[in-house]
């Protein structure tokens, strides 16, 4: 069903992106790997063509709005179509609001937000002149609960999800172009990382006490799910989480 599939991921260079890459790689299909870190998307092309795929490395900022029409430029120059874009690039720097840590609103808005909306962007002109595609963006959990400490982050999975939501009625009736979210619990990546707040790091190991967390395989197997359906058939959401996050 994906073979020779042209299918976009951003956010390629670790955790579900990553993941993700490796298991649609088994599918003979066409992949595009996109991050800022070069050196792990060549890695991961090299591991995707030994599983039978063609892969397409793009290093791009997708807070950089220029680079993004750039980026998805060169794919279509490439493979002529982008099939399936899967909008997984975000950051997670959450912190108590009085903390005042602005630059890292600022960045988690520049790429949860706006830079999946430049991706759609890059997409939206050929999926319509193709008669159709899919697009899938992947939220969060916290697109559909708030925590303290996590305010600007579930503002931003907020918006994702509300615009998954808008982007199918828009969309999928008048071109062809189906839409889901993915909303995963807690999850082993690279995403906690990125957090410098020691209060919500300390918060964070006693909220894990006793939870095992999900591998970001199985968020993969959620999104070859959703992409895997047949033509009639549009998963519009899916919500995957630990058995014993609550």
């Amino acid at each position: 069903m994906l073979k020779n599939k042209v299918i976009v991921i951003t956010g390629a260079s670790s955790g579900i992106g990553e993941a993700t890459a490796m298991l649609l790689a088994e599918q003979s299909t066409k992949i595009v790997l996109m991050a800022r870190r070069i050196d792990r998307l060549n890695a991961l092309a090299g591991k995707v063509r030994q599983l039978g795929s063609e892969a397409y490395v793009v290093q791009v900022d997708l807070t950089q709005r220029k680079q993004v029409e750039q980026a998805f430029a060169t794919v279509y120059s490439h493979w002529g179509k982008v099939d399936v874009l899967i909008n997984n690039a975000g950051l997670m720097p959450v912190s108590y609001l009085d903390k005042l840590k602005i630059d890292e609103w600022d960045r988690m808005i520049d790429v949860n937000l706006k830079g999946l909306l430049y991706c759609i962007a890059g997409v939206l002109t050929g999926m319509k002149s193709a008669g159709g595609g899919h697009i899938v963006n992947v939220s969060s959990v916290a697109g559909r609960r708030v925590w303290p400490g996590f305010a600007v982050y579930n503002a931003t999975k907020f918006g994702v999800t509300a615009l998954s939501e808008a982007m199918r009625m828009e969309l999928t009736p008048s071109f062809n172009i189906k839409v889901t979210v993915v909303e995963p619990g807690a999850v082993a990546t690279e995403l906690t990382q990125t957090i410098t707040d020691k209060d919500i790091l300390e918060s964070f190991a006693k909220r894990g006490e006793g939870m095992v967390p999900l591998e970001a395989a199985d968020i993969a197997r959620a999104i070859k799910y959703a992409i895997t359906q047949p033509d009639q058939v549009n998963v519009s959401e899916v919500l995957v989480m630990p058995r014993t996050q609550f």
